[in-house]
């Protein structure tokens, strides 16, 4: 058995433990992703070069000393093949890890929600593009779910997720540092009156910021319930 199957095989007795909502992808389906990890390695790295490819207008109006902050799919979908991979290879690194369930909690939400809440301004796109776009993105929310089998979130791994991505809060939405916010494009003006007398800005901003905090409190979640199990074991 490879370090990895023991690592996996870890987590899916964990399965046991955890609450549904930290676990809420079908133990059938997490064990055919994990069987064919080098298949999702492949699906997100030609995702990543789709979302860097998608970006490319963003990058040419950004200043380069920004562009980290700019592919923000892109960076999630890299993170977890990455991931994955370094999983695979028996050198599983938490930091990488935790980076990728936050990006793929956070920017696999934020995207439908936010394709639904200017769903008329993006009449633009072609149907197919659109639910291309929507389902993908909830697919990261997926394969996000089912990280918890290959690490354990220690609390350190887990802030430097946090730090990266309450930073791409700040540059986004709040002080760009350089130029206007590096928010993914959206198709109206920022100032645009919303619902409840919000703004558009308001509005992607705050989705972003209640998705950070979800994928915060998931994490730790996850982290805390393992830790309690094997005191529960002990007594």
């Amino acid at each position: 058995m490879t370090a990895s199957t023991r690592t996996a095989e870890r987590g899916r007795a964990d399965d046991e433990s955890l609450p549904a909502y930290l676990t809420p992808v079908p133990r059938a389906l997490e064990d055919l992703g994990l069987r064919f990890a080098w298949l999702v390695v492949a699906i997100n790295l030609a995702g990543t070069a789709f979302g860097f490819w998608y970006y490319s207008g963003q990058f040419a109006g950004t200043a380069t000393a920004l562009w980290p902050w700019v592919p923000d799919s892109p960076l999630a979908t890299l993170f977890i093949a990455l991931a994955i991979a370094a999983w695979k290879l028996g050198r599983e690194q938490p930091w990488l890890t935790a980076l990728a369930f936050f990006g793929n909690v956070v920017l696999g939400l934020w995207t439908p929600y936010t394709l639904l809440a200017f769903a008329d301004s993006y009449a633009y796109l072609p149907v197919w593009m659109y639910h291309f776009l929507f389902w993908s993105h909830l697919a990261m929310v997926v394969q996000a779910f089912v990280l918890y089998r290959i690490t354990d979130f220690p609390v350190w791994a887990v802030g430097v997720a946090a730090v990266w991505y309450w930073s791409n809060l700040i540059v986004d939405y709040f002080v760009p540092i350089v130029g206007e916010p590096h928010h993914t494009i959206i198709p109206v003006d920022r100032d645009a009156a919303m619902f409840l007398e919000a703004d558009a800005l308001g509005v992607i901003a705050a989705g972003e910021v209640t998705f950070v905090l979800l994928a915060l409190f998931l994490a730790l979640a996850i982290r805390v319930r393992k830790l309690e199990r094997p005191q529960a074991a002990n007594g």
